[in-house]
């Protein structure tokens, strides 16, 4: 474990205590902890300055070398990877009115106790105190590293005041252009982003799937799904040369998914996203909120699993949308402009049992509908370079403003092949 000075940055102190043998005792502070480099610091620092957080080490890729695992750093967020991995995506211990009218509140992680692991564990344990103007509560966090790392979270809250909006599990995320927005294209790379979609899971065995964006205007999006078991934000596209970055490596960033554990009541995921004009800001966040807004007094309790994915195409047993793209409505050649009142949607699936119906393409439909304005045609080809099919989607949109709500999955009869894609679409005055 190694400690974060708090520098000019994190203004509230983290106190950082080593759990030996169930006995808890504080660090104390000690700069020569740390290498201030030619930086002078006049006079000795209390030993209560405290410290902005911690990072956890690990051998996760080689054995002679210890990676960073884990950090928890600023507020209640918190960072792990699993093998093979970049950071991008952060979770966070809870959010508090997180894209409402009123000012959005960041509790802390004031104290951490952490577990001294014995020889040959395979886990480690943080304890984290919680503390905001609304709400306390505790955290116990068993940290399981591997190809796959896991956060198992157990969380405890006690409201101090009616919270409006409560955002349980959150991720925070960016994404700047990809090959559904292509408004901030600029440079070599085709794609910028941390995360390309958000998926959802409930316990009806229904799947979900909607591509991000960099809108012009905050965009928040529900989806008031029935049961919600898991969700969370992906990084579905790994081909390096969508993004052609050998400095960051989006290619690398992982997923998030968030499994539910025990029952959290009736809720819905919620999507924010916020315009960027560059790649330095997270500008996504997903989360469940109760549909009951929480009172003070109450005690809430929430456990849940976050696992840290590279490959996430085994999460659902249902042919995938792997690609959208958005493009004006004409014909193939045409070089006149595109009715403006309409768009085209085009959305790739592969996996599950997609290949076998390419014998059998006329079997193979498109079931869609849209929340406002007609859909013009919506049709089905296959699509043998991926070993999947292709949807093509044209929507209209008589007034300037006005945004669907666009969905559409495939079938053979009755039976659905693919995850449910859902796709916002406003048309600009």
């Amino acid at each position: 474990m190694e400690l974060f000075h708090r520098g000019f940055l994190y203004k509230n102190p983290v106190t950082v205590n080593l759990v030996r043998e169930g006995n808890p005792a504080p660090i104390p502070y000690d700069p020569s902890f740390f290498d201030f480099g030619p930086t002078k610091i006049p006079g000795r620092m209390p030993i209560d300055f405290g410290f902005a957080g911690i990072r956890i080490l690990f051998p996760l890729n080689k054995p002679s070398v210890m990676d960073e695992l884990a950090v928890f750093l600023g507020a209640s967020y918190f960072r792990f990877l699993g093998a093979g991995q970049h950071y991008g995506i952060s979770a966070r211990g809870i959010g508090v009115n997180t894209g409402e009218q009123t000012p959005e509140e960041f509790p802390d992680f004031r104290e951490l106790w952490v577990e001294e692991p014995q020889a040959g564990a395979s886990e480690i344990v943080v304890h984290a105190l919680l503390d905001g103007h609304s709400l306390t509560g505790a955290y116990r966090m068993v940290i399981r590293p591997g190809e796959e790392s896991t956060v198992a979270v157990g969380s405890t809250l006690f409201p101090r005041v009616d919270l409006p909006k409560l955002g349980v599990a959150p991720l925070t995320s960016m994404f700047f252009y990809g090959e559904n927005d292509r408004e901030h294209y600029r440079g070599f790379r085709p794609e910028v982003h941390d995360s390309d979609g958000l998926l959802i899971r409930t316990s009806v065995g229904e799947w979900t799937w909607r591509p991000l964006t960099n809108p012009k205007a905050l965009q928040n999006s529900v989806y008031p799904e029935p049961a919600v078991q898991a969700f969370g934000l992906l990084q579905r596209d790994r081909l390096f040369e969508h993004y052609q970055d050998l400095e960051v490596r989006y290619d690398l960033r992982p997923s998030y998914w968030i499994e539910r554990e025990g029952d959290w009541g009736a809720g819905s995921v919620r999507l924010l996203e916020l315009p960027t004009d560059n790649e330095t800001f997270d500008n996504v966040v997903a989360y469940w909120t109760p549909d009951a807004a929480p009172k003070a007094g109450e005690t809430l309790r929430y456990s849940y699993k976050i696992r840290s994915l590279k490959l996430a195409e085994r999460l659902t047993p249902k042919a995938r949308a792997i690609h959208t793209f958005v493009t004006e409505a004409r014909a193939s050649g045409d070089p006149n402009a595109g009715p403006q009142d309409v768009r085209r949607f085009i959305v790739d699936f592969e996996g599950g049992e997609l290949d076998y119906w390419l014998d059998e393409p006329k079997r193979v439909v498109t079931d869609t509908g849209a929340s406002l304005g007609k859909i013009e045609a919506a049709y089905v080809v296959p699509n043998r370079e991926i070993g999947g099919f292709r949807l093509f989607l044209d929507h209209r949109i008589e007034q300037p403003g006005q945004e669907a709500q666009l969905r559409a999955v495939l079938k053979v009869g009755d039976k659905a092949l693919t995850e449910t894609w859902v796709f916002p679409w406003k048309r600009e005055g």
